[in-house]
């Protein structure tokens, strides 16, 4: 479906441009239930009103997703990755957890029973780094804690010459169904917590748990470009999936120390680069600090101070296409705070010069303020 032919989102699901999360997520629970394949089978026009209300969820449940829709419309979506689900049972695997087990299992009976293994528990670890090193790119060890097969029981959490049994509450299923009237309502089975299995004799190791947290150290490969807040996806690093499902993932917070002479915008540095007054009225030839070393620079005559010079190219790469950023060099004039005997003697004369010999700019600034104390002077 084209963007131009979609329908508003907040109009999808019958919420203001104001709505809080909340009523979003109300919303869209109250459609999910409307629309779902299991109570309109056969019926493709609920399916894909189905998938447009998960659709206008997605967008807007996210912070920053929200933000660029209400900026542009389905068109910001788009520049932003755009969502969209290849059938059902994406949406499945995307929202099910937010109706405390999954809607799908809770609201309707049968069809999706145990088909959905859940994925493992992301971690999260920090890194930081220097500017230099956000730079250029560098490997990091970090290190994880993590859970991992109990040693002593295997992993299958009872103790030994004992095995886990199956659940009599749900045989093993992991679900129990209660039947109101017509309404058939399937949920986790609460003494396996969906297991399917029961521990009478559980492993003193691990506590019938099965797993153990362990410590690993991994190498993080951090692409050069990063900036504060950035982070690195390492993917099926996380924490074991507590029915089979694949591994969660780890993601590595970059944090980059502030620097002593640049600072940061986006990809562009920003250098305040002190110049003498001699060199700014009669130019000279200056060494400028770059990340890459120092950089000889020819500093015009007459250079004001609050000048930006930018040098192309010696600026932050960006982590994802590599084009260099610029360094914005802000030249100000420093004035000495102690001067020796001939400086003094030096300034003097040059002062002495310029009140004989005012140029154009300032002479027209000392009319300015000759004909303000003037008009006082006849008011």
């Amino acid at each position: 479906m084209s963007s131009q032919s979609k329908r508003d989102y907040y109009e999808v699901l019958g919420v203001s441009k104001t709505a809080s999360q909340d009523e979003i997520a109300k919303a869209y629970r109250k459609l999910a239930l409307k629309y779902h394949p299991d109570s309109n089978q056969g019926n493709t026009d609920a399916i894909s009103k189905f998938k447009e209300a998960a659709e206008a969820y997605e967008v807007l449940s996210e912070t920053e997703k929200r933000a660029r829709y209400d900026q542009f419309g389905h068109a910001g979506t788009a520049a932003g990755g755009g969502p969209g689900f290849g059938d059902v049972g994406d949406i499945f695997e995307a929202f099910g957890d937010m109706f405390g087990g999954s809607i799908f299992e809770d609201f309707f009976g049968g069809g999706r029973t145990r088909s959905r293994v859940r994925k493992g528990a992301d971690l999260r670890c920090d890194v930081t780094l220097d500017l230099e090193e956000a730079a250029k790119g560098v490997t990091k060890t970090v290190s994880l804690t993590r859970y991992a097969s109990c040693e002593k029981c295997k992993g299958s959490g009872a103790a030994e010459g004992s095995q886990p049994e199956t659940c009599r509450k749900c045989q093993g299923r992991g679900q129990v169904v209660q039947a109101t009237g017509v309404l058939r309502v399937q949920t986790t089975c609460p003494i396996c917590r969906g297991s399917g299995k029961t521990i009478s004799n559980p492993c003193s190791t691990c506590d019938g748990n099965g797993l153990r947290p362990h410590e690993v150290k991994l190498e993080v490969k951090i692409p050069a470009g990063v900036d504060d807040e950035m982070r690195v996806r390492l993917q099926g690093e996380g924490q074991p999936s507590p029915d089979g499902g694949p591994r969660g993932d780890a993601y590595c917070f970059i944090h980059v120390k502030p620097h002593p002479l640049f600072k940061r915008d986006g990809q562009d540095l920003i250098l305040q680069f002190p110049i003498a007054y001699s060199q700014a009225a009669l130019g000279a030839k200056v060494e400028i600090p770059t990340l890459d070393g120092r950089k000889d620079f020819d500093l015009p005559s007459g250079t004001q101070s609050g000048t930006v010079f930018r040098l192309r190219g010696q600026g932050m790469p960006d982590p994802h296409t590599g084009a260099k950023g610029d360094l914005l060099v802000q030249t100000f004039i420093e004035v000495p705070k102690k001067l020796n005997k001939r400086q003094q003697e030096l300034l003097r004369e040059l002062a002495e010069l310029e009140e004989k010999n005012i140029s154009p700019e300032r002479k027209t600034f000392m009319d300015r303020i000759l004909a303000y104390f003037q008009g006082q002077a006849n008011s």
